[in-house]
């Protein structure tokens, strides 16, 4: 009888110890692990739904041409340009957040090493370019970000949604260009009216801005951009859109002039342009680029531009 009791306490003990091991066990699985890529802090949190938001990352694959493009045009100045195009090197970027409990404000800063391109002919009448002139500068592209808490596990990636966006705007900083208002008419019938970039928020499903602007494919946006010139000669104002991460089917096209009129020292002009979604789904980014005419077609001239940009979505 005594044997029979000390086994059953032995087994009693066993098993205790066993299901205070799994017990442990199940303890260990439940702590946050992590792993390599995993943000641990609500800020390293916020950086990288930054980093991985197509909706965002799609304007760098626009405002970065890659190398010369075809735009469409007259010209007839001092340099005859066939090409023009910009390669924008990303240099340093920044991502400023103040958490608020429950959301979260950033504002994103992103410095471009740009170089123009331009491949044009000192002759009139040719009809291949026979020289590459690249002009350096430097643009400094501002947008920013909103961001709403959602949970609050130990895994601040699943914590936090990105609620809107603003449009971004940047460029050389130069006083003798400046976009001052962007009107844009979906095919829907819907109209946007930007005047300030930084403070035009764009919903992604939550608040009370504008959503970003859905479009199914083939479909026709106009947009018109009014600006500040201080010279009398039509401005470079391009559009470039359809590239994403995935898609490279980027198209530039060249605004029309519909007005100029004096205004003090310079000229209120307003330009035109039309575009339409190609048949890949996806985020893009329509940028907006101006510059004064002389940095296009005067191989001397330093290079003053000014970008807004606006981000849409296409499905099938």
């Amino acid at each position: 009888m005594k044997t029979q009791n000390n086994l059953s306490r032995y087994i009693i003990a066993f098993f205790t110890l066993l299901m205070l091991a799994l017990f442990v066990r199940c303890q260990d699985e439940m702590a946050v692990d992590p792993g390599d890529n995993e943000p641990t802090t609500d800020q390293a949190a916020l950086e990288k739904l930054v980093d991985e938001d197509s909706s965002l990352t799609s304007f760098d694959y626009n405002y970065d041409e890659e190398g010369v493009m075809d735009f469409l045009g007259k010209i007839n100045n001092a340099i005859y340009p066939l090409r023009v195009g910009q390669k924008m090197r990303l240099v340093n970027r920044t991502v400023s957040i103040d958490i608020q409990d429950t959301i979260a404000y950033g504002t994103i800063t992103k410095t471009f090493e740009g170089l123009l391109l331009i491949a044009a002919a000192y002759d009139s009448l040719a009809t291949e370019p026979d020289t590459l002139i690249e002009k350096s500068f430097t643009a400094v592209v501002t947008r920013n970000v909103i961001f709403k808490r959602i949970n609050r596990t130990p895994y601040p990636r699943k914590n936090w949604l990105i609620a809107a966006i603003s449009l971004p705007e940047g460029g050389t900083q130069s006083p003798n260009i400046d976009i001052q208002k962007l009107t844009i008419f979906l095919p829907n019938t819907d109209t946007l009216i930007i005047e300030s970039p930084n403070d035009y928020y764009l919903k992604r499903g939550w608040g009370w801005w504008h959503r970003i602007p859905i479009m199914g494919t083939g479909e026709s946006v106009t947009l018109r951009v009014e600006l500040y010139s201080a010279y009398e000669e039509d401005d470079f104002v391009t559009l470039t859109y359809g590239a994403n991460r995935w898609i490279k089917h980027r198209v530039k096209k060249l605004f029309d002039l519909v007005s100029s009129t004096p205004n003090g020292s310079g000229f209120d002009k307003v330009y035109e342009q039309t575009f339409t979604t190609h048949q890949w789904p996806g985020f893009y980014h329509a940028i907006i680029n101006a510059m004064p005419r002389q940095v296009v077609f005067d191989d001397a001239t330093p290079v003053e531009t000014e970008a807004w940009g606006v981000p849409y979505f296409v499905h099938q």
